[in-house]
């Protein structure tokens, strides 16, 4: 599971590179058409083109960068801001029928610089971006600086935002993953305190007065046999109390409640991006064989956090039968783990049987029954 909030990052780098991507396209379409009707040279047309090359090609790593934390303004961001400047001065100043303004360049590189800026930086670069470009194009085209300024505001607004709303989609996907992780971290040191604990309250007086004892006995050894021999049998009872005691502690850790474990698996597997169904139908069930369930289910929704794919898990209990099915199974899945095993080993000592494969239906079910 850890790979999926990669995968998520990778989907939107990729999401921002295309988009990137059709602005290249378009511009350097744009800039043939130009040169194409005469209104460049070949020489400004080879500049030009380098220009764009080089604001198109920086933007990728512009964006992964500062992708996953806040950095300050790189050189390639100051390079691609001079290609971005030589591009619009180089392109020509006439605009041909039915084809798109190249004015947008300035704002696509505002956008870039927008990922390493506050939001206040990005306010005030922006005003000088825009007012800059509006100008130069009014000044070069003799078009009217109100619409060309409109023209301006929308676009800048709205890459600005994209690129923000993106950066901000992933750092809240990595957010949530970091902290179900800690989350699932605590839990398990909060466990180990309390465990920790329970052993320290059940052994520490236990052992504490089999040491008073057995060194008491090793004195009365040499000097009164009977009582030595006293004190060393309650040494052993003693002995026989304490690990009673562990062994009902440690069966106590060992106990899982099914109704717990099913809302916590469904929970975990809906955090992950699989939809889990649930229908249980457990009445009459004894206390071993709900906690024997209870481990299938755990064991089972492990197998598909590690090692599936899975969009969608059901989960049924039919009285002492459970089936746990999913798809997303990838190649070697029909291997069981060592988890599968322990649990398949625990159930057929139980008296239950255990059976987890891939079907033809492309799914893996897992099919655990014990004796009601």
């Amino acid at each position: 599971m850890a790979a999926r909030p990669e995968t998520a990052r990778k989907l939107l780098l990729y999401w921002m590179d295309g988009m990137v991507a059709m602005f290249a396209v378009m511009f350097l379409v744009l800039t043939v058409i130009h040169w194409e009707h005469g209104a460049i040279s070949l020489p400004q047309f080879v500049a030009a083109v380098a220009c764009q090359l080089g604001l198109y090609g920086l933007f990728p790593f512009l964006m992964r960068e500062t992708y996953d934390r806040p950095r300050s303004p790189s050189p390639k961001l100051l390079v691609a801001g001079a290609c971005a400047a030589g591009a619009l001065v180089l392109l020509p100043h006439e605009q041909l029928a039915a084809t798109p303004s190249w004015m947008e360049v300035g704002v696509l590189w505002l956008s870039a610089a927008a990922l390493y800026l506050s939001l206040r930086a990005t306010v005030v670069l922006g005003v000088v971006v825009v007012s800059l470009v509006t100008w130069w194009s009014s000044f070069v085209t003799g078009r009217h600086w109100v619409g060309v300024l409109f023209g301006e505001i929308l676009s800048g607004v709205a890459l600005v935002a994209a690129m923000l709303v993106w950066r901000w989609l992933w750092r809240t996907i990595k957010d949530a993953h970091d902290g179900k992780e800690a989350k699932a971290r605590l839990a398990v040191a909060e466990e180990r305190l309390r465990f920790a604990r329970d052993l320290h309250d059940l052994l520490g007086h236990s052992l504490a007065v089999i040491s008073l004892k057995s060194e008491l006995a090793a004195k009365l050894s040499t000097k009164d046999a009977a009582r030595a021999e006293a004190e060393m049998a309650d040494v052993r009872h003693l002995a026989a109390d304490a690990l009673t005691e562990v062994q009902l502690a440690v069966d106590g850790y060992r106990t899982l409640d099914l109704e717990e474990e099913l809302a916590g698996v469904r929970a975990a597997l809906e955090a992950a991006g699989a939809r889990c169904v649930v229908d249980v139908r457990a009445d009459g069930l004894s206390p071993a064989a709900r906690a024997l369930l209870a481990w299938a289910v755990r064991e089972g929704a492990t197998n598909v956090l590690k090692h599936s794919t899975a969009t969608r898990c059901a989960i049924t209990i039919d009285r002492g039968v459970l089936e746990m099915r999913n798809d997303g199974v990838r190649d070697g899945a029909a291997d069981p783990g060592s988890g599968l095993r322990g649990l398949s080993e625990r159930l057929v000592t139980a008296g239950g049987s255990f059976s987890a494969e891939p079907t033809p239906t492309g799914e893996f079910l897992l099919r655990a029954a014990v004796s009601a």
